[in-house]
């Protein structure tokens, strides 16, 4: 993945992905805890199967592989493979080579040894001179599933076009959910989603149903993402309208992307039941029945103070004002712009600007940060608005149903559930399946359910950028337990789980 996050930062020129790599046994390529050793024994995507892709440097598109150890894989003269190296030496050196049977599999040859990396048994060896199934690889990419898409070539993120029939890439920034995409994994090919719940055809059109021609080859070019049809041509955005298509069957700048993580974007409602807006200028102010670009913030989290910056569309921050006034005019950096933002029990949020005072709403709609209480103008209700559905992982996996014949969730999972989420005025979300369009229920036993005609509400509470937090509207919430269960379980925000999403 990409360092920057909603082109917050500058570009990585280069890029890491988080991969996993399948054997012709449908074993994942494992490093173990202990020892360094390697194998391919592994049965589903966990922190052992994790690897990064790194390019190697230099001119070419060669590559070396780092554990979750942080150990580069090598090959000895013998053909051996170690995974023991702190640096990248010439043995670590591979080059990919994708497989022209139009599996989209990869074969890793070693630069050094002239051989390429197989596991017949669970064993690693590099051994062969000509790749044989034993020496074929399927790549799973381990980021997070939705992602922006951003163009080499073109500079710009792709978006769902305004008549959501088409993805074009022309956005300077990427704003609200249609900038998002899901990258779903097919038998080693990846199909393009939509936040329209459409996929991305190979000639540029969007359709319902997930179908040959939309799935795409996964290549590696020198830190960035490439995607090839089964006609061997390649994504890229064209014509002036830069629609997403395929056309050329080489690689330049026009077919290269790279995958960013998704700042959350989101919209506060205030006291008064209106949507806290810039839409008048400088001020922020509590006064629109309505969410636009102008009711739109995305949150950007500061490491070393875990306080927000809250930036606008026009790419401006609100900041705290000598008179105590919140205005939007800043541009990032100042301590003023920052703002804890503090989970209350009804779910809503409260801001604690840089006086340390609380940011409260006026009957006017103007921000003031003035207040040493929590009282209904200190409170927000918060809307994640670039999510319509979520996808979550913990430590143990993804969250998805017990077996494929049971409504109950579990988070120990190598494939995730798609979860659609709706939400009140209130904050409120309820959360449903995407195949059964049941809700969300709690058990008695504190589990979780996807069965439900009815209803029932929950609170998200954002922690950290790519984070969150999930409690029912009683207050409690929702823990990963080692076992993989999915549950219900206390008060305390302090034990609560945090979510990847």
């Amino acid at each position: 993945m990409s360092n920057s996050i909603n082109g917050v930062e500058g570009m990585d020129q280069a890029l890491k992905w988080n991969i996993g790599l399948l054997n012709s046994q449908f074993k994942y390529l494992t490093a173990e805890t202990f020892g360094c050793k390697v194998n391919a024994n592994g049965t589903a995507l966990k922190k052992k199967q994790m690897w990064t892709l790194e390019p190697y440097g230099g001119d070419d598109d060669s590559v070396c592989l780092r554990s979750h150890l942080d150990k580069y894989m090598a090959v000895d003269q013998f053909g051996n493979v170690t995974c023991d190296a702190d640096e990248k030496e010439p043995s670590c050196k591979f080059n990919i080579v994708v497989a022209d049977d139009k599996s989209g599999r990869w074969t890793l040859k070693n630069v050094l040894r002239g051989y390429f990396l197989g596991a017949s048994t669970d064993k690693l060896v590099c051994s062969a001179k000509v790749p044989s199934p034993s020496e074929m690889w399927t790549v799973h990419l381990a980021a997070r599933p939705q992602i922006l898409l951003r163009s080499q070539g073109r500079r710009r993120y792709a978006r769902l076009s305004t008549d959501m029939d088409e993805i074009q890439v022309d956005a300077n920034t990427p704003w609200g959910e249609d900038t998002l995409f899901t990258l779903e994994f097919h038998d080693g090919k990846y199909a393009i989603h939509t936040s329209n719940s459409r996929y991305l055809q190979a000639d540029g059109k969007l359709v319902e149903d997930c179908r040959p021609e939309c799935l795409f080859t996964l290549e590696f070019h020198n830190g960035y993402l490439a995607l090839r049809d089964s006609n061997n041509a390649y994504v890229a955005p064209i014509g002036s309208k830069a629609v997403l298509r395929t056309r050329s069957q080489t690689v330049t700048k026009d077919e290269l992307f790279s995958l960013e993580e998704s700042a959350p974007q989101a919209a506060f409602v205030g006291f008064n039941g209106r949507y806290v807006s810039v839409k008048q200028g400088v001020d922020v102010t509590v006064n629109q029945d309505e969410i636009s670009d102008h009711e739109t913030f995305q949150l950007e989290f500061d490491k070393a103070t875990k306080r927000w910056y809250i930036r606008t569309m026009q790419d401006k921050y609100w900041t705290l004002e000598s008179s105590g006034g919140i205005q939007a005019n800043a541009l990032k950096g100042s301590s003023n712009s920052l703002f804890d933002m503090v989970w209350q029990e009804d779910g809503s949020v409260t801001f604690v600007a840089n006086n340390g005072k609380y940011v409260a709403a006026k009957k006017s709609g103007h921000l003031f940060a003035n207040s040493d209480k929590v009282e209904d103008m200190e409170k927000f209700y918060f809307f994640l608005i670039n999510r319509r559905s979520l996808v979550l992982k913990c430590e143990q996996g993804f969250v998805g149903y017990k077996s494929s014949t049971s409504s109950k969730l579990e988070s120990n999972k190598a494939a995730y559930e798609t979860i659609v989420m709706e939400r009140d005025e209130k904050g409120v979300c309820y959360f449903r399946g995407a195949a059964n369009h049941k809700y969300w229920t709690v058990s008695e036993d504190g589990s979780i359910e996807v069965e439900s005609d009815k209803p029932q509400g929950f609170y998200i509470e954002l922690r950290e950028p790519c984070r969150l937090c999930l409690k029912t509207t009683d207050g409690c919430y929702i823990v990963a337990d080692k076992n993989g269960a999915f549950k219900v379980n206390g008060t305390d925000p302090n034990s609560a789980t945090l979510w990847e999403y």
